[in-house]
């Protein structure tokens, strides 16, 4: 509707207006247009004046168009905020706590790009280039992670107000600046003029290049969430994010990894060759036309500006189209009513049940999925990383350390078995009856896990064998890390049944544990990852040593551990069942 020349009755405004409460109570977004210069005024005789200059249609009938401006869509913003924090101690903190560290970044990274006039010319130049690109793809990337947790993100929030496509837009782009981080955001590109600005010309151009690029930033951020904001709220579009953040993370650490690899002596020959590249992006326009100050600058800048325009009406193009098409989320997917492969080697039964469900959540549920592939690249940068060691001792511990990690990693994904389950976990207690029946739960997850892991673990075993030159060095690899995996399983059991937490089934799969849960998921995972590294030494520390025999035993102590683990934790699991239920089925 949004995407419509619309026009608003301002007399059915005005009454509507005359019960603020109800106005409300029916939500902040509501509230927040129907005040500061968006409402019609009654005029002398008691006809509807609108606010802002606006004028009535010709023919009368009461109907005239009321202005709203970017103003209304701040204050909204600032309302939904303040409405957020309301009545929550901890949500409180947790802004104060980002108002400080914002503050703090912000004076840290002005100074810091105002320390560049210290450094030579040409090296501050090439620094600038590529922050300010980092600045860009930042802001390019991380709405995306907060889809889902901002309102303003998602046009569907927006789609029933009754706005013009680019009034619309202005609002969007008035939110997306409104706020502690590109406040903070703007304060350190600022400081760019300072470190690169070599006169008056460069300081005035700077300005207007500073202001340029923030703005394209915005622009940008936009038309990606916008264009994409109907497949970010599908299931497969939320795991298509997850890999892009871990190939993303994975891309970050390239330079580092090439560096501590001994591919180039020269940090600053490093840095010059990736400014070289960057020079002609916008970024890198931005950045020397700070640093010239003459007419090349004028020119780069007239880019930049007409780069800006272009963007900006992609973007009003893309929010029309996503205004007026369908959800794809609300779309019926096909649904197949087969068994897996396990299931069907097990015999029927709560075992092969529970083995079936898991399996079927790690396939669909991004919340599951996204531990998963962080663990598997935090392991593959820790092989690549490890295998650069030109020292050449401790070549075995460096081959088998990457699955060892891996393996209590992936352990750790069982530090919270029943927080995914959620409400769902009352349908338990209609077949439970005894502490055997849960034990035989922890089991299935337990096999469930250890399908996928088992696999994956000896791959990342034969990777980094081969990366730190001995394939037979995978053997040992492989079975120290099913031992620890064994006992991770084994330990978080536990955390799940005496530290349980919900996870909350939202949009944004990289939210972690509900508000007031947050103190719990903390010491559910470190407890689980401190308690299995200890109960995994001694498997581990001797392998990792040099004697690689040892993990022969691994596998046996690992299945010990996590038949122990199970067996109390489904004796306490029938007497916590309350306790349990009440903890993952928290509201989000």
């Amino acid at each position: 509707m949004a995407g419509r020349d619309l026009e608003v009755n301002a007399a059915g405004q005005a009454g509507d207006e005359s019960d603020e409460s109800a106005a409300g109570r029916g939500g902040g977004m509501s509230a927040g247009l129907s005040d500061g210069g968006s409402t019609a005024e009654p005029d002398g005789g008691g006809a509807a004046r609108p606010a802002g200059g606006s004028t009535a249609e010709p023919g009368g009938g009461g109907i005239e168009t009321v202005r709203v401006g970017p103003s209304v869509f701040v204050r909204l913003k600032l309302r939904l905020i303040a409405g957020n924090l309301r009545g929550s101690t901890s949500r409180v903190l947790g802004f104060v706590f980002t108002l400080v560290a914002a503050i703090a970044v912000a004076t840290l990274g002005f100074f810091l790009m105002a320390s560049l006039r210290l450094a030579p010319e040409d090296v501050a130049l090439d620094v600038g280039i590529v922050l300010f690109t980092v600045f860009l793809v930042g802001w390019t990337l991380t709405p995306l992670l907060a889809f889902g947790l901002d309102d303003t993100l998602d046009p569907s929030r927006l789609s029933l107000f009754p706005l013009r496509t680019g009034q619309l837009a202005v609002g969007m782009f008035a939110t997306s600046i409104t706020g502690v981080w590109p406040i903070a955001t703007l304060i350190i590109m600022i400081g760019a003029i300072a470190g690169l600005a070599t006169g008056i010309g460069g300081v005035l151009l700077g300005v207007v290049a500073v202001l340029l690029l923030f703005a394209l930033c915005i622009v940008t951020s936009r038309l990606v969430t916008t264009a994409l904001s109907g497949i970010l709220r599908t299931r497969r579009g939320r795991d298509v994010l997850a890999v892009s953040v871990v190939f993303f993370v994975l891309a970050a650490q390239l330079p580092n990894l090439l560096l501590n690899g001994g591919t180039s002596g020269d940090p600053v020959a490093l840095l010059h060759g990736g400014a070289s590249v960057l020079r002609w992006t916008p970024p890198g326009m931005a950045a020397h036309a700070i640093a010239d100050g003459g007419v090349t600058a004028v020119v780069e800048l007239a880019v930049l500006a007409v780069l800006v325009a272009v963007i900006g009406r992609l973007w009003i193009m893309a929010l029309r189209r996503a205004l007026v098409s369908a959800d794809a989320s609300t779309e019926g997917a096909s649904v197949r009513n087969s068994k897996g492969l396990l299931a069907r080697v097990l015999p029927d039964g709560p075992l092969a049940a529970v083995v079936t469900k898991e399996l079927k959540y790690a396939r669909r549920d991004p919340r599951g999925r996204v531990g998963w592939f962080a663990a598997i690249a935090v392991t593959g940068v820790m092989a690549f990383s490890l295998s650069r060691d030109q020292t050449g001792t401790g070549s075995i511990a460096l081959a088998i350390a990457p699955a060892c990690i891996g393996g209590v990693l992936i352990g750790l994904q069982s530090a919270n078995a029943f927080g995914i389950d959620g409400r769902s976990l009352w349908m338990n207690s209609v077949v439970y009856g005894t502490e055997r029946d849960w034990r035989t739960d922890l089991a299935g997850r337990h096999l469930a896990v250890a399908t996928i892991a088992a696999p994956l673990l000896a791959l990342i075993a034969v990777v980094a064998a081969l990366l730190a030159g001995d394939l037979l060095w995978a053997v040992p690899g492989a079975l120290a890390a099913w031992g620890i995996l064994g006992v991770g399983l084994g330990t978080g059991a536990l955390t799940s049944v005496f530290l349980p937490y919900t996870v909350p089934e939202r949009l944004n799969a990289f939210t972690g544990a509900a508000p007031g849960q947050g103190g719990i998921a903390f010491l559910a995972s470190f407890g689980a990852l401190i308690g299995g590294a200890l109960v995994a030494l001694p498997i581990a520390l001797p392998v990792l040593l040099g004697l690689p025999w040892v993990s022969v035993l691994a596998v046996p102590y690992g299945l010990l551990i996590s038949w122990g683990g199970r067996r109390i934790a489904g004796n306490a699991a029938f007497r916590r069942y309350p306790q349990i239920l009440g903890a993952v089925a928290h509201s989000s």
